[in-house]
């Protein structure tokens, strides 16, 4: 293969990627403004200026498609728990999990519109669920990861003995679920403001040891 036939090949190859990236990211914004059920290959195709035909190029059909859409999400998620993993006895603990939680309440905030349709979907919600399974992947995840991170500083000496780590995993992901769901449905944002609730949260279900915790709470009191 000459030089000139190679160029032609990696350019050929970087549009499909480029044209698949483009298509995901126009049925992204469509299932934002229109909903999940209103995601339709016709109206994708419009909004990326290529024929349905071309869709069908990367994707076998309108439900492929949507699932690709769905696990675009994942490997941010998939990052963040790593990260927090290789945080273990490192930096301020309760500052890891802030960081954390922050993560995991933009990862809720983006991928709650999407979720919630998969009600009204069933194929694509069992579609959905099977690559999960297939791949290992779900909420349990994120939990096991929470609740490891969390029982791993505490044999450091670094969160406090008495906190349930498996109760504070549960508190952790359900706490961010819940204010991002709200405020998407209500589309107002929660009080108090993010900051402070998340630093609040982390404060009571992963707390520095007793004595740590007395010293900080007198720091800010006096």
């Amino acid at each position: 293969m000459t030089g000139t036939q190679e160029v032609m090949v990696l350019a050929k190859r970087s549009g499909k990627t480029n044209r698949r990236s483009e298509i995901l990211k126009a049925a992204q914004k469509l299932m934002t403004t229109k909903g999940l059920t209103g995601v339709t290959t016709r109206e994708i195709s419009r909004e990326v200026g290529c024929s349905e035909g071309a869709l069908y190029v990367h994707f076998k059909g309108r439900l492929e498609l949507l699932l690709a859409m769905l696990e675009e999400s994942l490997p941010t998620m998939l990052q963040l728990l790593q990260a927090l993993q290789d945080s273990v006895g490192r930096g301020s603990a309760q500052g890891n999990l802030l960081q954390a939680l922050d993560g995991i309440f933009k990862f809720h905030q983006r991928v709650i519109p999407a979720t919630a349709g998969l009600f009204a979907e069933p194929d694509l919600l069992a579609l959905y669920r099977n690559s999960l399974k297939a791949q290992g992947k779900g909420p349990h995840l994120s939990m096991r990861v929470l609740t490891e991170y969390i029982r791993s500083e505490q044999r450091l000496g670094r969160i406090d003995s008495l906190a349930d780590a498996n109760r504070a995993a549960s508190l952790i992901m359900s706490s961010s679920f819940f204010r991002a769901f709200v405020e998407q449905f209500f589309d107002t944002p929660m009080q108090p403001a993010w900051r402070e609730f998340s630093r609040e949260l982390i404060a009571s279900v992963a707390p520095a040891p007793a004595k740590e915790w007395r010293s900080h709470r007198e720091k800010r009191s006096s």
